[in-house]
Parts: structure tokens; sequence; C-alpha cells
């Protein structure tokens, strides 16, 4: 007999759900079973489109059989190897896979288990690169306002969603942030990138004369913020900042756990943007979150100047997951499936198609924006009087009961449907999205 007063295994509260109103979610559970292609389905057999790609994740569609047998494969082969003084083939040929897809000199993959541990990891690499470089007194690690880094010490630190990090206090200190690149005023409505902006980026000269430059190690920023509602970064705003931190000597990290695999119709952001990063973090669409995997691309002249130090381990960071054999097999058959079916190429193709259905709900009730790049969007809705993100929640849950899963991040319901969408399915989402607003009061 189970001890009085104790939980059963068929209920919902031993999980401590992350993210999430707990109270509010198990009182009227939202639960799915099963996915396949573009749909879920949920416990009461209803399919559910995906226009979040799970969390911004599955970009080739749910259940692909070639990734699939692969994980199969591996897991009857081999289940796991050490990572540390020790290798499997799976890793080599994913990073060299990784190698031949990231822009610029950037030719090394150190491979983690999240969005999360890639940021952490990329941090510790900019503070070891330097102090092998002579430059020991680079410790400042600037982020920006409303930019999402994950849930680490380093990620929450270098974040700028003020809900993050109030119950947490100053988790690392020696953090500054650049202001948010978001203007209601000046972009409310841009197709794509704003043509207003780029001057938002000198910024960055005025937190290097507030430190010292000599100083700072990193700026670290999402190409386009996804977490905080899609911010579209304005035009030239990267390539500005991507020039100050050459002049200053600072190492540039783009954090596109969100954007990379296709999701803005290149294989990362750097390249839609025509700018080349120190040290890219990736991970969701690396495995099409199969299997969880993170991965940070770094520079030939970050890895170079580390393998410079004395004989022995040159980076004391690691994870016991790192390249674990079944994540480097769902890589390696995504990024396979990606070429196959030339899926980045797709995001762009449909590009125009998805911006025109988003912006056709341009003069629904309460709404005050819209963004899109790529294939991720972002609806903003005017917040109800003492009572922020409640309407988008409602837009949210009506949603999902419509038959259309989506993310809400305060007033904004955020899209970043699966590269697989047709047509057909992005009239439908929008058709759906325009119902829930409509009803929502």
């Amino acid at each position: 007999m189970p001890d009085e007063g104790r939980a059963t295994v068929n209920t919902l509260e031993p999980y401590f759900m992350p993210f999430t109103a707990n109270r509010q979610f198990k009182s009227a559970p939202r639960i799915v079973v099963a996915a396949e292609g573009m749909h879920y389905t949920t416990d009461d057999g209803r399919r559910v489109l995906d226009g979040s790609a799970g969390m911004w994740c599955v970009n080739a569609g749910h259940g692909r059989e070639k990734i699939v047998r692969a994980i199969q494969k591996q897991a009857a082969s081999m289940d796991y190897a050490p990572a540390f003084q020790c290798g499997h083939p799976g890793a080599f040929d994913l990073a060299a896979r990784l190698a031949t897809l990231m822009p610029g000199d950037l030719d090394h993959a150190f491979f983690c288990n999240s969005g999360s541990e890639a940021v952490d990891t990329a941090l510790k690499i900019a503070l070891a690169y330097h102090r092998q470089n002579g430059e020991a007194a680079r410790t400042r690690l600037i982020g920006r306002e409303r930019g999402y880094h994950g849930v680490g010490f380093g990620g929450t630190a270098v974040g700028g969603i003020s809900n993050n990090r109030k119950q947490f206090g100053n988790l690392v200190s020696g953090v500054d942030h650049l202001p948010h690149t978001h203007d209601l005023e000046k972009m409310a409505f841009s197709r794509g990138q704003p043509e207003w902006g780029a001057h938002l980026a000198d910024a960055l000269e005025s937190v290097c004369a507030l430190h010292d430059p000599s100083t700072i190690a990193a700026v670290i920023v999402e190409p386009v913020a996804g977490s905080t509602g899609v911010l579209v970064p304005p035009k030239g705003y990267l390539a500005r900042i991507r020039e100050i931190c050459d002049r200053h000597g600072i190492l540039l990290i783009l954090d596109e756990v969100i954007t990379g695999f296709g999701r803005v119709g290149e294989a990362f952001a750097a390249e839609r943007f025509g700018i080349e990063p120190d040290m890219i973090t990736m991970a969701k669409g690396l495995t099409n979150a199969t299997v969880p995997m993170s991965a940070v691309g770094v520079s030939k002249r970050i890895h170079d100047t580390l393998m410079a130090g004395p004989a022995g381990v040159e980076l004391f960071h690691g994870y016991t997951y790192s390249g674990h054999p079944l994540a480097c097999a769902a890589g390696l058959a995504t990024l396979e499936v990606y070429a196959e079916e030339g899926l980045f190429e797709r995001a762009r193709t449909l590009e125009p198609v998805w911006e025109d259905a988003l912006h056709s709900l341009r003069d629904r009730r309460n709404v005050i924006d819209i963004r899109n790049i790529g294939l991720m969007g972002a609806v903003e809705l005017a917040p109800r009087p003492g009572a922020p993100g409640a309407r988008a929640f409602d837009v949210y849950l009506g949603c999902f009961q419509g038959g259309l899963m989506t993310r809400q991040t305060g007033d904004t319901i955020a899209l970043s449907p699966p590269l697989i969408i047709t047509e057909a399915q992005i009239g439908e989402l929008a058709d759906i999205l325009g119902a829930a607003i409509d009803a929502a009061d």
C-alpha cells in the first residue's frame, strides 16, 4: 500500500514542470502522446498542427524515419562511450560535418547537451582564450536586454529577461548588458529586418568606455532574439557589433540555439546577416530534438591559441555526455535529412508566403506588432491593464483548443513551424491564430 497522502504514479503532481505555471497546468492539463510530420496528437485523440517546431527545435518535422533508424542502430551497437581521453567515430564525423556548415574560420566543435550548456561553455572558452593569450584581465561578459541564453549560471547572468533572473540574485560578477533593439514606435509591422536601428549597436562603444575594453572578454547576442518574442535585428546592426568587437579585441559569440539549422533560411543566421562570429552556440535543430545535444562552434584562432598552451589537457571543461553516441548518430542523420530535402532553402522559399500570412493578421483587434524573418514570426498583443501576459495566454489556449501549437512569451505569440510546413498549412495556422485572437477579450 502506498503511504497515505502520497501521490500515486498516475497523477500529475510529482512532476515539477519547467517554465510552467504548475498549479494552473495541473488543473487543466494539455497532454500530447504522439507526433508525426507536422502534427501532435493529444491524449483525447485530437491532431494539433505544430506551429512552434516543439520548442523551436523539430526543424525537419516529427518522427523522421531516417533519424529514428540511426538512433536505433547506434543504441544496438554501442550505447555509450566515455568522452574524456577516449572517443568514438560518430563524434569526429559530426564535428567534421559541422565544420563544413559553419561560416568563416569556425572549424572546430565542442559538444555539450543543451543550449544552456553550450552558452556556459562558450563563455568559459572565451575566458580561457584570453588568459592563454596573455590578457587575463579580460573577464567581463556583455549580454543584451531581453536576451535569452539558457538557464546555466553564466547564461542566466548574461541573459536579459528579468523574470529569468530576479529569483536568483547576482549570479556572476562582471556582467553588463546592451539595450535591446525593439522600438514599437519606429519598427512596428516591419517585414523582415527593420530599416531603423543600426545605430543601437553604438551602445557597445559606451559600455567599452565605461568598463575599459581591455577588461571585456566577449559579447554574446542572439542574431534574432527568439524567446523574448522574435526581435529581428535592424539592418546593419550585427555588422556594427562585429566591427566594434574587432576594434577592441573582444570576442563575438552568436547564440544560434534557435536560429541555427535553417530557421532563417541558411545553415546559420551568421550567413543570413553576413557576419563571422568567433563562436557559435547551437542545439535544438542539431538533432531535430530527438536526442539532447548542443555544440559550440569555435574559430581556428581560438582553438589554435588554446592548443599552444602547455602539454596536457588544454581546456578543463566537459560533460559526461559530451558527444554521446546516440546524439551523434541523430545529428548526422538529421544533417542528411536537411541536405537531401533542401530544407534550409525551403525556409527561404516559403518566407514570403509566411510573411504575408502573418501580416494578414495586422488588423485583428489588440494586435500591436507583427515581426518575421525566415520561418520565425511573432504577433504581439496589447496587454490587458494590470494583467501582462494574460491576453496572449488566452490566445495560446485558444490556439491549442483550435488545433494549433504556439509559444507564448509575455504578450507575444511566437511561431516557428517545422521547415516541412506547406503553404496550405501556413494558411491554416494563420486562420486558427486569427480566430483565437478574435475570441480573446
